[in-house]
């Protein structure tokens, strides 16, 4: 039975939680009371307890999970007690390992990055650095992915970007089908299939280069060739190539 605390109910690490009930995950939370209505709503749902302060929660919990903002990590470490053998795993963006070890002053700790699709226990999972006890909690939210060193798990926070961009993609091609003509259901059912599609036939086909699965498609005279020169026109792929660079730089640099 894994004895968790949640220092911090926000909205990634409710959808956590509520993976690890969902995937049947033998696990006790206990939660910070600062966010009063999801703390209160998991404890209703989910049969959380929402306890008395944040002390109380590492008291309880062999394992603590951290989903604060960046900048609320100092009020929030002064003031803990940390156990030698216990585990912090934490959810913040962009705060160093050795950042959070020197404010929790335990070497205890594990990065992690997820996606809300760990409601569902289909998210990647990146954690850094490999950590068995971690494995053990997280790999019940879907993919989990070990990194070899910081640079490697601030790429994957990259990545997880990337997933929020992407339902703005799909929201731009859903509603293009939808302005000519095709219903909302239709549209948005289209939309996310072919997705679904592309990522299982890459998934099939893992020793081919990805752009080599679109090059096969996208043959001369072929519609899908002519709308890539279109894209390429209009320099897409340098746009997004642009967030991720911006993203990244923030990330190195500590700006959020």
């Amino acid at each position: 039975m894994f004895k968790l605390g949640i220092l911090g109910v926000g909205d990634l690490t409710e959808k956590m939680v509520r993976g690890f009930l969902r995937g049947g995950l033998p696990v006790e939370v206990y939660l910070s009371p600062g966010n009063h209505e999801k703390a209160q709503g998991l404890a209703r749902d989910a049969a959380c307890r929402v306890m008395p302060d944040n002390q109380a929660v590492v008291d309880h919990a062999d394992i603590v999970l951290i989903g604060v903002r960046p900048a609320q990590l100092p009020d929030l470490a002064r003031d803990l007690v940390i156990r030698p053998e216990q585990k912090l795993i934490s959810v913040v963006s962009g705060v160093s390992l050795g950042e959070l070890q020197q404010l929790f002053g335990t070497k205890a700790c594990v990065r992690a990055m997820l996606s809300y699709a760990a409601e569902i226990n289909r998210s990647t999972v990146a954690i850094y650095p490999d950590d068995l006890s971690a494995r053990a909690l997280l790999r019940t939210l879907g993919n989990l992915i070990a990194l070899g060193s910081e640079n490697e798990f601030e790429l994957a926070t990259v990545s997880a970007c990337m997933n929020g961009w992407f339902y703005f993609l799909l929201h731009d091609l859903q509603h293009w089908l939808i302005e000519k003509g095709l219903s909302s259901d239709r549209a948005r059912e289209l939309v996310l299939s072919s997705i679904e599609d592309c990522v299982a036939y890459a998934r099939y086909r893992d020793s081919l280069p990805i752009r080599d699965l679109g090059r096969s498609i996208a043959t001369d005279g072929t519609f899908s060739a002519q709308g890539l020169e279109m894209l390429g026109l209009h320099q897409a792929n340098a746009a997004w190539n642009a967030a991720c660079e911006v993203v990244f730089d923030a990330l190195l640099t500590g700006v959020e």
